[in-house]
């Protein structure tokens, strides 16, 4: 099986091509050891970190900017964005501030990403 890729590692966006071989993956059009790196964990396990908002109660916005402080396994994205339908927060918070701890027991938090 092959596939085509845009390393999002670094600004260059490398066209990668992921093969599967009996070994592993084989990754090629990679300009650095990250591009690499990227190509296999985008193939055996893809995660990503997830923006989204949730509802503020006293903000100067009706909506708070949040992001995960790390990344999620993909499969798990769309699970984790439909928590925050039922989350509301009170004014003030701090950016950094925890909204939403542990999403899907992954021990992964939503996080505040500004004060408000």
């Amino acid at each position: 099986m092959k596939k085509e890729l845009i390393c999002i590692v670094c600004p260059k966006g490398c066209h990668l091509t992921a093969e599967e071989t009996e070994s592993g993956w084989n990754i090629s059009g990679f300009g650095c050891p990250r591009g690499q790196q990227y190509g296999i964990a985008e193939m055996t396990n893809p995660t990503r970190v997830v923006t989204s908002t949730v509802r503020i109660r006293g903000g100067i916005h009706p909506r708070l900017p949040v992001k995960t402080n790390g990344p999620l396994p993909r499969s798990l994205v769309r699970k984790a964005v439909r928590l925050l339908d039922r989350v509301e927060v009170t004014a003030p918070v701090r950016c950094g501030d925890i909204v939403l701890e542990n999403i899907c027991g992954t021990g992964i938090d939503f996080v505040a990403s500004r004060d408000m």
